[in-house]
């Protein structure tokens, strides 16, 4: 008996673990809905103006802007977007098993991190490798605000001479499926263009120093906030994954433990039939 009402704590535990997976998987959903909706409208401007800054990186030469000029590279800033929260599967796992694998590939020193998220910062606290800045908690959803603030931070770093390049890893959203780990460059601005991304001449009206003095806060802005966005999106995705999965393995567990309950009881029953069967043959 007492390894029967064991079982029934079992399965009550269970069941209750069930009902909270579901829960959480149905938020993840939702919150995947509107996240999708934020990432998909953030990535076109931001592929825009990225694409025409690379373009006219060229012609910021003759300018002398800070942000575009590329200088040896010594030190290189690895900004590094996890989440706050686990329950995710592997999401933030496979984030920072590429950050490890690049500062291991690194001289070390030469790749100092940023870190944006809870779980990033908790796991590299533990560890013998420079981290410049931590950035938590984060926004519930991707925030313009908290972008600006991380890019004049970073913008700050790259002027003042402490980093020579700065570039970004997040995880892309593709579908609530599928999702992969990305490098960026952030800045210098160009640095990660193509060979030739440069076209004819350029003509600026009024004056290229205007021009560039107006996008390139917006061109940091736009780009790290399509990064955040993206990250949150395939967070949720990841999340309402791993939770359908253990909500289904709970199930199956459930199922495991009834049936392993019934063969006990089954078993009790029939032990008292035999008990009462075996009692009345030896009185007659």
């Amino acid at each position: 008996m007492s390894s029967l009402r064991a079982l029934r704590r079992r399965i009550r535990s269970v069941q209750n673990t069930q009902q909270i997976t579901k829960a959480m998987e149905m938020v993840a959903a939702a919150k995947l809905r509107r996240a999708q909706t934020r990432a998909q409208a953030a990535r076109p401007y931001a592929a825009r103006i990225t694409a025409m800054l690379d373009r006219l990186a060229s012609e910021a030469s003759e300018l002398d802007h800070p942000l575009f000029k590329a200088r040896e590279v010594r030190r290189t800033a690895l900004v590094l977007v996890t989440s706050d929260r686990g329950l995710c599967g592997a999401y933030n796992s496979t984030l920072l098993r590429a950050a490890e694998h690049r500062l291991r590939a690194a001289v070390p020193g030469t790749l100092p991190l940023v870190l944006v998220g809870r779980k990033g910062r908790d796991y590299f606290r533990r560890r013998r490798y420079p981290v410049l800045a931590a950035h938590t908690p984060l926004p519930a959803e991707a925030s313009l605000e908290f972008a600006r603030t991380l890019t004049q931070d970073l913008i700050a770093r790259f002027l003042s001479g402490d980093v020579d390049r700065v570039e970004i890893m997040f995880t892309e959203f593709i579908s609530a499926l599928r999702r992969r780990v990305v490098t960026q460059v952030f800045l210098p601005v160009g640095a990660g263009a193509a060979p030739g991304a440069a076209g004819g001449a350029t003509l600026f009206e009024p004056d290229a120093e205007s021009i560039f003095a107006e996008l390139l806060p917006r061109y940091a802005t736009a780009k790290l906030f399509a990064a955040l966005a993206d990250a949150l999106a395939s967070e949720h995705g990841a999340r309402m994954i791993a939770m359908g999965a253990a909500r289904k393995n709970a199930g199956e567990l459930i199922d495991l433990l009834v049936l392993r309950r019934n063969r006990l009881r089954q078993a009790g029953i029939t032990k008292e039939l035999l008990e009462i069967v075996g009692g009345a043959e030896a009185l007659k």
